[in-house]
């Protein structure tokens, strides 16, 4: 039986190379898969999922507007999928969400979504509060703060390397953008 999986983390946890490392798994297999990821972030090309590390691959881009639920169908019907990989799946919509749960459902495709937990505020995105809310396997990667505990918290920087407070809650950007922390780390820099 196919289920929901949100793998979520602060920046910097291998979110993108763990989905890298599942899509190879299934092909390895001889079994089809489809990488999904927002449009909004081409830092790495348009239609690519890349990781730190030098990986990549292709991705089928998915706007704000977009049905996923029939992009997947469309593939699926071209191809079998055995499995749906969506790198950046913060940025996906309550009704897309909603439309992933119809994939594994009805269509009995797992999927896999990978993405940030919080904002630069420490606000949920939409896409991660629906996944919280509706997937059926919840995992956390872990990565560390500069002083050893867990980061779980992201700091957005400013061109001198401060902490920002305020802004629009999507701005993309990488490691010269943000910066993954632990609580203590960002209740010190937002809140106290």
């Amino acid at each position: 039986m196919a289920q929901l999986y949100f793998y979520y983390s602060a920046m910097n946890a291998g979110k993108s190379t763990s989905l890298l490392q599942s899509s190879y798994n299934y092909r390895e297999r001889g079994m089809n898969t489809l990488v999904m990821t927002a449009s909004i972030d081409d830092r790495y090309g348009v239609g690519k999922v890349a990781s730190r590390i030098g990986i990549e691959t292709e991705a089928c881009m998915f706007g704000c507007d977009d049905n996923i639920a029939i992009m997947i169908e469309d593939a699926n019907k071209a191809e079998t999928m055995h499995c749906i990989l969506i790198d950046e799946s913060q940025f996906l919509s309550k009704e897309q969400v909603k439309q992933l749960t119809h994939v594994v459902d009805n269509l009995n495709i797992p999927v896999l979504c990978y993405g940030l937990k919080t904002d630069f505020q420490g606000e949920l995105f939409s896409g991660s509060q629906y996944l919280l809310a509706w997937a059926d396997k919840l995992v956390e990667l872990k990565t560390i703060c500069h002083c050893g505990r867990k980061a779980n918290m992201v700091l957005r920087l400013d061109e001198e390397g401060k902490a920002m407070r305020d802004g629009e809650q999507v701005a993309i950007g990488g490691n010269e953008r943000y910066d993954s922390v632990c609580r203590k780390h960002f209740r010190e820099c937002l809140w106290d």
